[in-house]
């Protein structure tokens, strides 16, 4: 029960971050600030911590289904 739960936040906290990422063409992350970048080149620090933040909940995320893919096998 708690791995679902797990899941389903770590879902929704992922729409979210993959969402405030800046595209091609901006996206939320300007919204909140993030097109403000300098022209020295490479991204801001602020956006390379997004993008930390959403491979370790990314991760996070894959772990929970590979548990529960192991106990749903388990239980049947």
């Amino acid at each position: 029960m708690g791995f679902s739960i797990a899941l389903i936040v770590f879902s929704l906290l992922l729409m979210l971050l993959v969402l405030m990422h800046k595209g091609k063409g901006g996206g939320l992350s300007d919204m909140f600030g993030g097109g403000m970048q300098s022209s020295v080149g490479g991204s801001s620090v602020a956006e390379r911590n997004l993008d930390r933040i959403t491979v370790v909940v990314g991760l996070l995320w894959f772990a929970c289904i590979v548990v529960l893919g192991i106990t749903m096998k388990m239980n049947n």
